[in-house]
């Protein structure tokens, strides 16, 4: 059993091996399909890829980011989380996705790689996540939802809606976390992403206090929704992110079945805000208007303003 690291402990490993979400001004411009787009020699904070191949694609946006091994080091155990909450189309990652994860981190030499979830198996095999995974060497590990020794007590010391979260315990038991949700339609606070994602890890009842009555509709309720989700963000922090823009609904989120979209896109990268920022500009919704990336932003997550940010699109 790999040793158990604390939350310092695992934002230092991160930050050895450049997890961290720097951002810097650059040049961009807009391509003639709409899309942003940066180049020159300077690091990308965001890659960008469009195209049919989504595992080709995924495998794609690693590399302008540097390659898997420069978040993946050899012998490491990676725990990743894929979004399994519905079946229906455009609600959760694509096999394929996470197919060309788990292939990127054994060929980078990692020794296990763990998909977490508290959803249930048939959650997995509804979405051909449970195939995939199984096939492709990885290991699927469902902790129980309603268990409450499974997950951590965590004080969220900057939190302002979330005192404490229950984090799951095993996610400690990795060294590196890489987190892969769809981008989704929300009922409640109109956006999934990168940040909403990480309610995965997190105990289900504990993610019930994140609900006042009213959260679909009321706005303070859903301010309380995303403050609770930013929040829960400052004590959990992906290595790697790895969003599904391929296909998602933007009606009757976040389990669907509703209006689809399909830009098939795979966007990587470490900084969840500008991520999420990015993801809102694919159906046309503004970041400034999604409390959860404002919020996000000032509690310095990441960068909301895109213009300060690298991004580099390519198709294949």
């Amino acid at each position: 059993m790999a040793k158990k690291i604390g939350r310092r402990e695992f934002v230092k490993k991160s930050a050895k091996i450049g997890f961290s979400a720097a951002v810097g001004s650059s040049a961009i411009y807009q391509l003639v399909d709409g899309s942003i787009c940066a180049f020159g020699e300077e690091k990308i904070d965001i890659a960008v890829v469009s195209g049919s191949d989504y595992l080709n694609s995924t495998t794609r946006a690693v590399e302008l980011l540097g390659g898997i091994k420069k978040f993946v080091p050899e012998n490491s155990k990676v725990a990743i989380l894929p979004n399994t909450q519905s079946r229906h189309p455009g609600t959760y990652t694509k096999p394929e996705i996470v197919r060309a994860v788990i292939k990127m981190c054994k060929e980078a030499g990692a020794k296990e790689i763990n998909c977490l979830s508290w959803l249930t198996k048939k959650h997995w095999e509804g979405t051909g996540l449970a195939q995939a995974v199984e096939e492709e060497g990885a290991i699927l590990k469902l902790i129980d939802m309603d268990d409450e020794s499974l997950y951590k007590p965590v004080q969220v010391s900057d939190g302002k809606a979330l005192k404490e979260a229950q984090v799951m315990k095993e996610l400690y038991n990795n060294d590196v976390f890489i987190n892969m949700p769809v981008t989704k339609d929300h009922a409640g606070n109109k956006f999934t992403g990168t940040m909403k994602n990480l309610m995965g890890l997190n105990f289900r009842k504990n993610n019930r206090t994140f609900h006042k009555e009213g959260w679909k509709t009321e706005r303070s309720a859903i301010e309380h929704l995303d403050q609770c989700i930013v929040d829960l963000n400052t004590v959990i922090k992906p290595n790697l992110n790895i969003v599904d823009a391929t296909e998602f609904i933007t009606t009757n989120g976040p389990f669907g079945p509703g209006k689809l979209i399909k830009p098939q896109k795979i966007i990587a990268g470490t900084d969840r805000v500008a991520i999420d920022a990015y993801c809102t500009t694919l159906w046309g919704l503004n970041a400034r208007d999604i409390i959860m990336i404002n919020r996000g932003y000032e509690q310095k997550l990441g960068e909301i303003n895109l213009k300060k940010v690298k991004i580099k699109e390519i198709k294949v």
